[in-house]
């Protein structure tokens, strides 16, 4: 049985998605999903009938939203969030959400053609934030093989 790498991201806005100030990300929204979706190594992401997942919760908080999405591998998940079309959004992402305190990204392997669950996206974050990044949640800087093996990786290699 195979795996693939299942990833959610999560980001609290500073206001709501109808505001002028989120006006700039909510135009990126389509183009950057459609180059993830193009990308090598791109499995799934979560979406509603609107094709993205601004309208699903998480935490039950209105506030944030999510991104979750299933890939190939580290490497391709890596080479997509570095690539300069989701780099140069990114790098605007202060205007458009609160400052993070805690884990809002988490990455953990699922077996091949699962689709994971806002759920279980939770409790994977939840698992990030109580005992750091482990086989059963982590990070692109402190990755696991699908076996459980830890594998440290520079940010220039991610």
């Amino acid at each position: 049985m195979g795996y693939e790498l299942a990833q959610v991201n999560i980001s609290r806005l500073l206001q709501p998605l109808d505001s002028p100030l989120l006006r700039d990300f909510v135009a990126a929204l389509e183009p950057v999903n459609a180059v993830a979706d193009a990308a090598p190594g791109f499995v799934w992401r979560l979406q509603t009938e609107d094709g993205d997942a601004t309208a699903v919760r998480v935490f039950d908080d209105d506030w944030l939203i999510v991104n979750m999405s299933v890939w190939t591998s580290v490497e391709t998940l890596s080479a997509y969030v570095y690539d300069d079309a989701h780099r140069s959004i990114m790098k605007r992402r202060r205007e458009w959400f609160e400052r993070p305190v805690e884990a809002m990204t988490a990455l953990w392997w699922v077996p091949a053609g699962h689709r994971p669950s806002v759920a279980e996206a939770e409790e994977r974050l939840t698992q990030l934030r109580e005992h750091g990044p482990s086989p059963l949640a982590f990070t692109l800087r402190h990755t696991f093989t699908a076996s459980g093996e830890a594998v440290t990786r520079s940010l220039v290699e991610c």
